[in-house]
């Protein structure tokens, strides 16, 4: 089995001429958006406490995605995260966040891995489990700044990023 192939998820289309603003954004997708961000930014998930095994390949995942992220390829970045990511935001959404959040940064100098820890989800849609992993990184115009990466481990067996920040 390899990690890299991922199942693409079926979206639902928009009617014809609608605008992104007229798509009607599901209570689900509203609550999944809002709990990544609670764990990955706030550290909110409940601690399964120490699986070294998940942290260290979820970390890996994790660091392989950021250099799809560090290259610039954001389509590859997002056709390699999470299903769960995927079905929350689509493609060119996903491209247009990232050159906004990262082009203004410069390229990537340096990063150290600050932490990772294993969390659960708040719902059996959402069990996980997740690795919150943090970096402490350094761009051409951010001296310090913090990424706060989170895969989620898939049912396949393969940990596969479910959300992104940096500041």
């Amino acid at each position: 089995m390899t990690c890299e192939a991922a199942i693409p998820v079926p979206r639902r289309r928009a009617a014809p001429g609608a605008r992104p603003s007229d798509r009607a954004v599901s209570p689900v997708t509203r609550t999944r958006a809002a709990w990544l961000s609670a764990i990955s930014l706030a550290g909110l998930g409940r601690s399964l406490g120490p699986h070294p095994a998940w942290e260290r390949r979820a970390a890996e995942a994790a660091r392989h995605w950021l250099h799809l992220v560090d290259e610039g390829r954001h389509a590859a970045s997002w056709s390699t995260a999470s299903p769960l990511l995927r079905r929350g935001t689509g493609r060119a959404a996903w491209e247009t966040a990232l050159r906004v959040a990262r082009t203004p940064l410069g390229r990537c100098l340096c990063r150290r891995l600050r932490s990772q820890v294993a969390v659960e989800g708040p719902c059996a849609e959402l069990a996980g489990p997740y690795v919150v992993v943090r970096y402490d990184s350094a761009f051409e115009r951010l001296c310090r700044a913090t990424e706060t990466v989170t895969p989620v481990l898939g049912k396949d067996g393969c940990w596969r990023v479910a959300a992104y920040f940096v500041g």
